[in-house]
């Protein structure tokens, strides 16, 4: 895989078919998590089939050497320097998986100190050995940064909304709602009458529930691109002066999504056929601007609203809270990859192949080997996320003496 190199990595920054059809939100320590979407699957013949709990239900066997791998020298020393990045959340977080222990990761972060960066290849052959979760069949798709017209401040032209996080957004108090599935109190606001309801939806929003509360952080152009920042969960505005500004998730109203591709799809509006869009993002979005008025109703079938905060940092920061770096990080399923621990693709999409770090987490990458590879920002970078679907094997990487510990041979 073609990679940057580290300097070049420090400038930072669509979607595919597939995100939109579920697509991936990013996910801020701290904040409100959306509700996710259901995982990809390909339709049941017999029934749903259910997601193992995490990669020891899911099975777990030895994979090949590392150095059998075609592991190039700037490709693993581009992913070193993202695991190091890592090692902090590594030594301290739990690991959903069932695959490590936060010690499990010492040596490896310890090791990076004193390691020679010409001998990256070796600093992984060294401290890791390979697993294959589930049947090791990887899915992938691509995301990537957004650049959209935007301001700091309302300038003609510029009339959409930014909204950081209000305050009246809430989780219920006990015994005010019904639990969530996972035992969370829903999202939503106390009324006038202290009565708990659910947070203003998409419709409610755009016609001005939010409107006059000083809760505006920016203001964007165009209406659809800022629906696809959003799903994205993350994005650069630019200022018709040339300044940038970074956002960055930090919230949502607990309404459900729904990926309009999916619904477009459903409908028969895009597709190979006859009369139908590519379905694509650019797609789906020629479609939108083509049928304005049908485009904002499919928009507002998707009830969740993202909320925003100016981010400071050198690219969008993923679920460990650190930037997530072009060509570098991917998001996966905590419950089956460790984040933070390294990950490699052999898929039939050649610009995805080789290594990654685990780096970030989305509503729609869900399961054993489903993965999402970030690309940075800039019209290459949405050109190349846009079209990436690929599928082939993944392998996780782990801490040397993982599959001993667990008994596995």
């Amino acid at each position: 895989m073609s990679r940057q190199s580290p300097s070049a990595r420090l400038r930072l920054a669509a979607l595919s078919l597939v995100l939109l059809l579920g697509a991936c939100v990013r996910i801020i320590p701290g904040g409100t998590q959306p509700p996710a979407p259901p995982p990809y699957s390909p339709p049941p013949t017999t029934g749903p089939t259910p997601v193992p709990e995490n990669a020891i239900a899911a099975g777990v066997r030895p994979g090949p050497e590392i150095s059998s791998l075609e592991l190039r020298q700037g490709d693993a020393a581009t992913a070193l320097l993202s695991f190091h990045e890592s090692c902090p959340a590594l030594v301290s977080r739990e690991d959903p998986s069932g695959l490590t222990r936060p010690r499990d990761w010492q040596q490896a972060c310890d090791g990076f100190a004193a390691w020679p960066y010409g001998q990256a290849k070796r600093f992984f052959e060294t401290f890791f050995e390979t697993v294959v979760v589930g049947d090791g069949q990887a899915f992938a798709t691509g995301y990537f940064e957004p650049e959209i017209a935007g301001s700091r401040t309302r300038l003609p032209g510029y009339d959409v909304p930014v909204y950081g996080v209000p305050p009246d957004l809430v989780r219920a108090r006990p015994g005010d709602a019904e639990p969530n599935e996972d035992g969370t109190m829903p999202l939503g606001r106390y009324d006038e009458t202290g009565q708990f309801v659910p947070y203003y939806d998409r419709t409610e929003i755009e016609d001005g529930a939010l409107a006059g509360r000083g809760l505006e952080i920016a203001w964007v152009e165009d209406p659809v691109e800022f629906f696809f920042l959003q799903v994205q969960g993350s994005g650069m505005l630019r200022a018709p002066d040339g300044t940038l500004m970074r956002i960055g998730y930090a919230g949502q109203n607990g309404r459900g999504y729904t990926g309009i591709g999916a619904v477009m799809r459903e409908r028969g509006l895009i597709g190979d056929g006859p009369g139908q869009y590519p379905g694509s993002m650019q797609g789906i979005m020629q479609y939108i601007r083509d049928n304005p008025v049908e485009g904002r109703a499919l928009m507002r079938e998707n009830q969740s609203w993202i909320f925003f905060r100016e981010l400071t940092t050198d690219g969008p920061l993923g679920a460990l809270g650190i930037p997530v770096r072009r060509e570098s990080s991917l998001a996966a399923d905590p419950r089956f990859v460790p984040l933070g621990a390294p990950v490699w693709l052999e898929l039939d999409r050649s610009q995805a192949n080789g290594m990654w770090i685990a780096q970030d987490t989305g509503g729609a990458i869900k399961g054993p080997n489903r993965f999402d590879t970030f690309w940075g920002n800039g019209e290459e970078a949405r050109r190349i996320a846009g079209g990436m679907s690929g599928r082939g094997r993944a392998l996780v990487f782990v801490p040397k003496g993982t599959l001993a510990r667990l008994g596995i041979r």
